[in-house]
């Protein structure tokens, strides 16, 4: 029951990290067997799955098992068939029956590829996703009409996904089979696509895209620079579109910021009604956080759901993520934790990783993230455009890091220690009331803690 109990906690934040998709073609059926010493032994159904998980899913699952269970540090893959029920088998207790019709009911939608459990209904709303959730509800109440395309977008773990596909749901709900929906991550989208040109089967993806009523696109910013897949979006766009077709687009960022996307289409995004989903502010993720410890049945007190709302500020994956964890050392240790227990999950879950960062990792992902070379953000240049880089990358050295000025300075330039104090101090003043720039140095963040 342990292994049982701490793989289900592993599974349910490897879903939350990687596309639904993915998640059910190579995890779905994976089971933990065994946690020999320190090596975790998971069974996977065959052995192409096994090939595809080891090359492109084996740190993540570390990473996860070790955040869980720190005494893991590698996994061990075998191919092994999931056996069948017996026909035999006794009738299920009441509660595995409750929660194998509790799983049916979040089954995807194979004609619309929604899955039930996002809803309008249980989208938490603040001022950091307002204006993004009035515009979902004015897109139900007049598709294609009112904001034609609705481009949603903001950073990772923020409710992206749960937005867009609540409003599919609510549309199937209030309109029945009168309208037709589609949702697809943009993932899904180009492997279709590149299907089609080797099968000859182009055809297939126009009848199957253009003739929807309402298209739900997720991740639009993983088709920038495949030239076939961004070509036959473009027409599929212009189709539904000309056709009062309803489009709706989520993103990690605006349409102006996605440089390698074909013009024609950011243009075409740009057309329609852009909204942002910002990071959650302090009540915010309080409510969050009261909102989920109810969904999973789990009693905190106010102390604690004050403790994560204040330090887990990332996104809502990373709440989802201890909660989880609370949840399994609860559920195996039979008990209700003490206070300081809880208290050192929430800093270990919030602190992981920060002693791991180097200086480099933050001075690379602030070149990423504004598109220019590590070494024109550190050289001598005054350019206008690398100004806000790198008072950027000094604040993060200095706020992740807490590195000395004199030493920042050296890093970026090789400048006065001064002049890291000033770009600190500006940076510093302005997150609390420049939302803008608080996306950005969040977005960030989020780029130094992927990295390596």
């Amino acid at each position: 029951m342990e292994r049982e109990e701490l793989w289900k906690s592993v599974l349910s934040e490897l879903e939350i990290q990687i596309s639904r998709p993915n998640f059910l073609t190579w995890l779905k059926n994976s089971r933990l067997l065994d946690v020999k010493n320190d090596v975790a032994v998971i069974s996977l159904p065959n052995y192409f799955t096994k090939e595809w998980v080891e090359n492109k899913y084996n740190k993540l699952i570390i990473s996860t098992l070790k955040n869980i269970n720190y005494s893991i540090k590698k996994a061990e893959y075998i191919v092994e068939s999931i056996p069948k029920p017996s026909v035999l088998s006794k009738d299920p207790e009441p509660k595995a029956l409750e929660k194998q019709l509790l799983l049916q009911e979040t089954k995807i939608d194979p004609e619309t590829n929604l899955n039930p459990k996002y809803t309008l209904d249980s989208f938490i709303v603040g001022s950091f996703n307002e204006l993004a959730y009035s515009a979902a509800m004015a897109v139900v109440k007049n598709i294609g009409t009112k904001y034609n395309p609705l481009f949603i977008y903001g950073g990772v773990g923020l409710g992206k996904t749960h937005l867009i596909q609540g409003i599919g749901n609510e549309i199937k709900s209030v309109y029945k089979n009168k309208v037709k929906i589609k949702y697809v991550t943009s993932e899904k989208f180009t492997n279709e696509v590149i299907w089609a040109i080797r099968n000859r089967r182009m055809d297939d993806i126009k009848s199957a895209y253009r003739s929807v009523d309402v298209l739900l696109i997720d991740d639009i910013q993983f088709i920038g620079g495949k030239e076939k897949t961004e070509e036959e979006f473009f027409y599929t766009f212009n189709s539904l579109y000309e056709n009062n077709k309803q489009i709706i687009i989520s993103s990690d960022r605006p349409p102006k910021a996605l440089p390698v996307l074909e013009e024609r289409l950011r243009s075409r995004f740009e057309g329609g009604m852009i909204a942002d989903i910002t990071y959650p502010e302090y009540e915010a993720r309080v409510a969050i956080i009261k909102t989920k410890t109810q969904e999973k049945e789990l009693e905190l007190e106010q102390k604690i759901i004050e403790l994560i709302a204040k330090r887990a500020q990332r996104n809502i994956r990373e709440i989802e993520g201890i909660l989880n964890k609370i949840l399994f050392y609860q559920s195996t240790k039979g008990r209700i934790l003490a206070l300081e227990e809880l208290e050192k999950i929430v800093s270990e879950m919030t602190d992981k990783g920060i002693i791991n960062i180097s200086p480099a990792q933050i001075i690379k992902s602030v070149s990423d993230f504004f598109e220019i070379l590590p070494n024109d953000l550190t050289g001598r240049s005054r350019s206008k455009e690398l100004i806000e880089p790198r008072q950027i990358a000094i604040y993060l050295l200095r706020d992740m890091l807490d590195m000395s000025f004199p030493y920042i300075a050296s890093k970026i330039g090789k400048r006065d220690h001064s002049t890291a104090i000033y770009a600190y101090k500006k940076i510093n003043d302005n997150l609390t009331r420049n939302t803008n720039l608080h996306q950005k140095i969040m977005m960030i963040k989020e780029l130094v803690n992927k990295s390596e």
